[in-house]
Formats: structure tokens, C-alpha cells, sequence
């Protein structure tokens, strides 16, 4: 089995024996096609399965699973066609493309329905039936939406140092860690807003998510946290039909720090389970549709 993690800032491959045992593993940069060129998405998903099969025959594998973010993409036939190419030129025969809401649930739980929460660059929430995303709320991408995700919190954060330095005040300790992250300084009050504009401007939109540590870290920045918190319980919440009591999956790098600690304890009253490898759940996922409901979940290995 291969199982892949393709997400907006890294992509991670296994391949796993029947047993469940990792025997190989890969990585590469990230690979949303929405948020990527579509021909970097692809070559950086094919180097990372190129890299977990080593020396292995890829005629050999039963299935692979590839959990992607920005999956939407996929509806451009042109698109399509480059991840189609990249299928034949690793020799799979067996690729299943399903979203990274649904290799993280499955990597949590083995139960086949409940809601999963992804935040991480982007955000998404969905609701599960038999292991596959039933319906959804979020996932829109950094232009129109992704609430509460990392890319939301690094926006913030620099919506917040132009705010402190358009009104003049002193800045807090968020600010001055964004101006530094900026590679800019405060000396020069009446010209570092605009030159912050610029710098956030001159990057691609979703390189704000490199300003979502600082937030974290931040000892001023808990009116945002509070915020990202709960607007991603609303998320998930939105998608969850009521009275439901199936598991409520957490995943990605923000529902790691202070904002996830918000959201458990918003949800405290939910079975909350947290995804720590979105690959697993990647690779179990492909053995489940090679060899059925049996099919062992994978343990570490190499």
C-alpha cells in the first residue's frame, strides 16, 4: 500500500506491507493545486512516492491513497490530466484522490462516521459517513475563506501591527515580532506601515501563514486566538448534525498550540480525538478498499 499526505507547505508518503508495517517512507514540498501551481503539486507528490517506494516494484502495490488538500482543483480536466500522468509514470495502477479531512479522520479513528477539523494552513471541516466526506464546511481557500487556519492567524497578526502602527500607540510584543519577521524596524514610525504593506504584498498570499507562530507565541495576541478558536468551533459545528455523539477529529499544526486548546475546551462535552499523522490514515484507507474491513491499520516501522 501507499498512502500520501499532500498538504500546503509539505507532502508525505508511506509505503506499507500487508501487515501494516511502514516499510518506506518519502517527503517532498507542498502540494495543494490550489494554492501551488498544479505542476509543482504533482512533482512534489511524485517525488515523495518515488522516495517510500525505494527499489519496490510499484506493479506490486495494491492500492494508493492520496489525502490532498485543495482536491477542488481536480475539476479542471487540464489539472486532472497532470496527476493522471504522474499515476502512469510511477506505474500505479490503483490511486485513490481523496481530501485530507478524510485521511485524518481515519488516521484518528477507526470508526467509519463522525465530523473531522482541519487547521492548519487552510481550514475545513466535514462531516463523515463511511469513511468518506459526506458533506462540508470551509475549505475555501485562502481568498475566500479558511477561517481560523494559519494563513487567517498570519493575516491577523499583520492586520494588527498596521493597526498599532497607524494609530501611533506603543507597539505590543505580537507587533514587534511581526515587524522582525518582516525583516523591518519601528525607527522610522511614518514609513515601516507602509512598507510592511509591501512586504506581505510581494509574497504569494498564502506565505502569511508564516506569521500564524508568532500569534502563538504572542503574550497580546488573545483577542485573535480567542477568535480563530471560535470560529473554527462554528466550523465544525455548522457540518455536525445534532445530537450526534460519533468522534469530533482534530488535525493540523494550529489545533496543536493555544488555539486548539480553546477549541477542546469549547467541545469538552464531545468525544474529541486528535490526528497526529494524516498519512497513516492515508495509508489504512487504501488497504480498507484493497482488503476490505479487516484490513490491519499501519504501525510504525522504519
Amino acid at each position: 500500500m501507499i498512502g500520501v499526505d499532500a498538504g500546503g507547505t509539505s507532502t508525505r508518503a508511506l509505503a506499507v506491507a500487508r501487515d501494516g508495517t511502514v516499510v518506506g517512507r518519502g517527503s517532498s514540498g507542498g502540494a495543494n493545486p490550489n494554492s501551488h501551481p498544479p505542476e509543482e503539486a504533482v512533482a512534489h507528490i511524485e517525488e515523495a512516492i518515488r522516495a517510500a517506494l525505494g527499489d519496490r516494484d510499484p506493479h506490486d502495490v495494491d492500492g494508493c491513497t492520496v489525502g490532498m488538500a485543495g482536491t477542488s482543483k481536480l475539476s479542471d480536466p487540464a489539472v486532472a490530466a497532470l496527476f493522471d500522468a504522474a499515476w502512469k509514470r510511477l506505474g500505479l495502477d490503483r490511486v485513490l484522490v481523496l481530501s485530507d479531512a478524510e485521511v485524518a479522520f481515519a488516521s484518528a479513528t477507526a470508526s467509519p462516521d463522525g465530523t473531522v477539523l482541519v487547521a492548519g494552513t487552510g481550514s475545513i471541516a466535514g462531516r463523515i459517513r463511511d469513511h468518506r466526506v459526506v458533506a462540508t464546511m470551509g475549505g475555501y481557500g485562502w481568498l475566500l475563506g479558511d477561517e481560523g487556519s494559519a494563513f487567517w492567524l498570519g493575516r491577523e497578526a499583520v492586520r494588527w501591527t498596521l493597526d498599532e502602527l497607524s494609530a501611533g500607540t506603543t507597539l505590543g510584543a505580537l507587533s514587534r515580532s511581526v515587524l522582525h519577521e518582516a525583516g523591518l524596524d519601528d525607527t522610522e514610525r511614518s514609513e515601516v506601515w507602509r512598507r510592511l504593506i509591501t512586504v506581505a504584498n510581494g509574497e504569494p498570499p498564502i506565505r502569511l501563514a508564516r506569521f500564524a507562530p508568532l500569534v502563538s507565541a504572542a503574550p497580546d495576541a488573545g483577542p485573535i486566538i480567542e477568535r480563530a478558536a471560535e470560529l473554527l468551533v462554528e466550523t465544525a459545528m455548522a457540518v455536525r448534525e445534532p445530537a450526534e455523539n460519533t468522534p469530533i477529529v482534530l488535525v493540523g499544526s494550529v489545533l496543536a498550540g493555544p488555539v486548539g486548546t480553546l477549541v477542546r475546551k469549547r467541545l469538552s462535552d464531545l468525544p474529541v480525538h486528535t490526528s497526529s499523522d494524516g498519512v497513516l490514515g492515508a495509508a489504512w484507507l487504501a488497504a480498507l478498499a484493497a482488503y476490505g474491513v479487516n484490513a490491519n491499520r499501519p504501525k510504525q516501522g522504519i
